[in-house]
């Protein structure tokens, strides 16, 4: 079955950077467009970034462009998202996700100090 596992994620001052981290089983990954979202406390799960499956092609939330870069690795089955000058209205549950399915890891939190 799809598996999606996160990581990456931690606490960070205001202006730092992360890089998260997903790895994916149980689809053939390199066909697939794969997505980072992210839900904060009391807020919806929101959309950040998206990249189609051969990685030539990205688009971003008007709220991280120019801050996150999303890339793929698909020899090793990985998504990643590098964050940088992040602010505390970045904080939240970081999720990465294959449209196709329906399947959700555990989430990596992302908290920025300010």
């Amino acid at each position: 079955q799809v598996q999606l596992v996160e990581s990456g994620g931690g606490l960070v001052q205001a202006g730092g950077s992360l890089r998260l981290s997903c790895a994916a089983s149980g689809f053939t990954f390199s066909r697939h467009p794969m997505n980072w979202y992210r839900q904060a406390p009391g807020k919806e799960r929101e959309l950040v970034a998206a990249i189609t499956s051969a990685g030539d092609n990205t688009v971003y939330a008007g709220s991280v462009k120019g801050r996150f870069t999303i890339s793929r690795d698909n020899a090793k089955n990985a998504v990643y998202l590098q964050m940088d000058s992040l602010k505390p209205e970045d904080t939240a549950m970081y999720y990465c996700n294959a449209p196709r399915f329906a399947s959700w890891g555990q989430g990596t939190q992302v908290t920025v100090s300010s």
